[in-house]
């Protein structure tokens, strides 16, 4: 039950995007929309302040901040990523560590072949968009990535900008793939492909003993997030 004394009630009627300069803001009344952290939220570009924009028109008569994931990723971009742009990207990049891709089953062969199938196509991409090769290898121990595929791929994620490394936090900690969220962001994939491919052994898993309710409400909220966060970076790019 949310707390009586957090609950923020609808105190505004219009909502307009405001340009300011490079920038678009959110106007409330009039008044500008701040981020947690009491600065502007400035916004890169019309689309994504729009889409925002819409979650504030679509507010009933309380605040509820699940049901405005795009407002809470810009707040993070500039509150949270902003604040250390560049710790945060190597916090990210730290996945390519131990990408989801790299670690196959060793058996049975049908599980195996889904996952050379599903995966192997993305890796591939990886290793020649970066011109790095990633080491795969089968069971849970861990297997070290060369130092140059690492350095790439982190020089890769250190270029994004604040907004694109808030939406992609989520892609890599919902996927657990470095290689996937980055293949979302330069659309070398499509967000049904690798959701699929993440997906793929907790699938397998459902397919061979069933899916029980709690893991059902799980994944659909991980696909929401998911979901948010690739609609983020949809409206970023304009």
């Amino acid at each position: 039950m949310a707390d009586p004394a957090r609950i923020v009630k609808r105190f505004w009627k219009s909502v307009e995007v405001v340009a300011e300069g490079e920038r678009h803001g959110i106007a409330l009344d009039g008044r500008p929309v701040r981020t947690p952290g009491r600065v502007p939220l400035a916004l890169p570009g019309r689309a994504l302040a729009e889409g925002i924009a819409e979650e504030w028109r679509a507010v009933g008569e309380t605040i509820d901040p699940a049901a405005m994931p795009l407002t809470g990723l810009a707040n993070a971009a500039i509150d949270r990523v902003g604040a250390d742009a560049a710790g945060f990207a190597a916090t990210l990049a730290a996945y390519g560590e131990s990408d989801l891709l790299c670690y196959r089953a060793d058996h049975p062969d049908e599980l195996i072949a889904r996952q050379e199938a599903a995966w192997e196509p993305h890796l591939n991409w990886a290793e020649s968009r970066y011109d790095v090769r990633f080491a795969r290898t089968s069971g849970v121990m861990h297997v070290a990535q060369p130092a140059e595929t690492l350095a790439r791929l982190s020089d890769s994620v250190g270029s994004r900008s604040a907004f694109e490394l808030a939406a992609l936090y989520p892609l890599v900690t919902i996927t657990g793939s470095l290689v996937l969220a980055l293949a979302l962001v330069e659309r070398a994939t499509d967000a049904d492909r690798a959701w699929a491919a993440a997906n793929l052994d907790e699938d397998w898993q459902a397919e061979q003993w069933g899916e029980d309710d709690l893991a059902a409400k799980a994944r659909a909220h991980k696909r929401k997030s998911y979901d948010a966060a690739i609609r983020f970076l949809e409206l970023l790019r304009g």
